[in-house]
């Protein structure tokens, strides 16, 4: 296995830190929209399965927030690197599943 030069081992660091700051808004995202939908939906009246969605949205991006804080703080770049992968995982599933509470917020609410 060939050694990481320091110019690496900053940019796995950078990337720990765009996922960490990117899914710690996400979280607050998701719970506004959240509040919202239950605004919207109180006055109209009706239920959507796009809260729920996103409530798993805000769980997903807490726990890729929290491993991205873990891949900062370990010593070990191999355990940083594996911890960073998993982050950046949950990270882009969250997104995916945010497109589809839009698009189940587009279609229910209208």
């Amino acid at each position: 296995m060939k050694n990481k030069t320091d110019r690496e081992v900053n940019l796995e660091e950078d990337i720990s830190i765009h996922i960490f700051t990117a899914s710690a808004a996400m979280v607050g995202v998701c719970l506004t929209v959240i509040g919202l939908l239950r605004v919207v939906l109180t006055i109209r009246g009706g239920v959507t399965f796009a809260d729920d969605l996103l409530a798993l949205d805000a769980f997903l991006f807490l726990v890729s927030c929290l491993l991205s804080y873990f891949a900062l703080r370990t010593r070990s770049v191999r355990r940083m690197h594996w911890v960073e992968r998993i982050a950046d995982g949950l990270f882009i599933t969250g997104l995916i599943l945010m497109v589809l509470a839009c698009g189940f917020i587009v279609y229910e609410i209208i």
